[in-house]
């Protein structure tokens, strides 16, 4: 078994690896760090909670050693803020015996207090591409010294549109760097970005893409309403004992503020959370910061923050719905089960999203187990609204595999037609 020793890292860095109790690298940060501190451009394919993020910042610290000048000579590109901040954070974490500075250039916040660090000197910068395009076009922010970028999380900046930012930055920085770029999955999108940002890279993949964790123990709910699904919810939170830190997945920001709405009712004020991209950016900071201290014990969120939680005793990730992006599945779960611990997942599912598990299966390549609702919990009947949506839901799937399925109202009329020729041609 490899140590953090066998890398001839720095003894600032080792102490500091000492003190978070860590030993033995974990298998991307085994692969990766060698052929980074080699020198080569890598494409690391490893899903959240394995350890990714030490795997690009280490090279970095022993490339930079100490503080230096004022032009930043490593970047670091997120594609939202709550991920670039778990980055600084793990950059703190490994920085406090040396110099080096480090900056989180996020959007959402004032630019002042960005602009006066810069202006006093950093050794690496951390940012969401919109904030960091912002600053450089102002000329506040200077590429010049720029000998590492890093592109964490690709596939999500692929989903969220940042192909064009991300072919301006690579034209502003300088040619003769290294690329690390990083991805839990590995779609079309993300390989052809690999192609364009690349040279001759390494590949280092962990686990087959869009793999979750083996350490998270997955459970499948059929629910056939969310008024079922609330009281499902509702059942397993009120074991505070096992489900002592439980983050919540909503499709939409909507489904996000009700489940908080009926839980804020339920429990003490101070446990439970909500984010989403609604909310300001000093808001969720705090709900995250006092989930990871364990002051909140429920934190309810849309997959914005799948990808910025770095918690590892997270007891359970509960997927209210089913996400259709479906790679996002695999974020979620993997915000429980991290560091080696065990963790479960579970997820509620009604007759509509039935069809998005089944493409989520195929992807994961598992068939996650089907669990029966406990006898306490109430099976309320279905709405004839919420009904009627998921029909038509069922309906668009049907003509989405099928172009010539005309749907089941469709069916239903030429159905009653046939039986019922009422009307005869005058």
């Amino acid at each position: 078994m490899a140590l953090f020793s066998d890398f001839k890292l720095n003894k600032q860095i080792l102490q500091a690896i000492e003190d978070l109790g860590f030993e033995n690298p974990t298998p991307i940060q085994e692969k990766t760090i060698p052929l980074a501190l080699a020198g080569h451009d890598v494409m690391g394919i490893a899903q959240t909670g394995t350890g990714k993020t030490a795997a690009f910042v280490i090279p970095i610290l022993m490339k930079i050693k100490y503080a230096q000048e004022k032009e930043p000579r490593a970047l670091i590109l997120a594609p939202t803020r709550e991920l670039a901040l778990q980055i600084a954070d793990e950059i703190k974490k490994l920085t406090p015996y040396t110099d080096i500075r480090h900056l989180t250039l996020l959007g959402g916040i004032g630019t002042k207090a960005q602009i006066e660090a810069l202006k006093e000197g950093i050794d690496i910068i951390v940012a969401t591409p919109g904030r960091m395009m912002d600053l450089y076009l102002k000329g506040e922010l200077i590429l010049k010294q720029i000998k590492t970028l890093v592109l964490d999380e690709a596939d999500r900046m692929m989903d969220m549109g940042f192909m064009p930012q991300l072919r301006q930055i690579l034209e502003v920085v300088p040619q003769k760097k290294q690329k690390l770029l990083f991805s839990a999955t590995m779609p079309e999108k993300v390989i052809e970005l690999s192609e364009e940002f690349l040279e001759f890279p390494e590949i280092v993949e962990i686990t087959p893409s869009a793999t979750p964790a083996e350490t998270v123990e997955q459970h499948l709910f059929q629910v056939p309403n969310i008024k079922t699904k609330i009281n499902l919810l509702y059942h397993f939170l009120q074991d505070v004992e096992a489900f002592n830190r439980v983050l919540v997945f909503a499709r939409t920001k909507k489904n996000a503020d009700n489940i908080y709405k009926f839980l804020e009712r339920k429990f003490k004020d101070d446990e439970i959370r909500v984010i989403h991209a609604n909310k300001a950016q000093n808001t969720r900071i705090n709900a995250m910061e006092a989930f990871k201290r364990g002051e909140v014990r429920v934190l309810v969120s849309t997959d914005v923050s799948a990808r910025g939680i770095d918690v590892s005793l997270v007891s359970h990730v509960i997927n209210f719905d089913v996400p259709y992006q479906y790679e996002d599945y695999v974020h979620r779960i993997g915000r429980t089960g991290r560091a080696l611990q065990e963790g479960i997942a579970m997820t509620f599912v009604n007759q509509a999203e039935e069809y998005h598990i089944q493409k989520i299966e195929e992807i994961i390549q598992v068939t996650i187990p089907k669990a029966e609702i406990p006898e306490e919990v109430e099976i309320t009947e279905t709405p004839f609204e919420e009904q009627q949506l998921i029909l038509r839901e069922i309906d668009r799937q049907k003509r989405k595999e099928n172009p010539d399925f005309k749907g089941a109202f469709h069916e239903k009329k030429k159905s009653n037609t046939k039986s019922n020729p009422r009307k005869k041609k005058k």
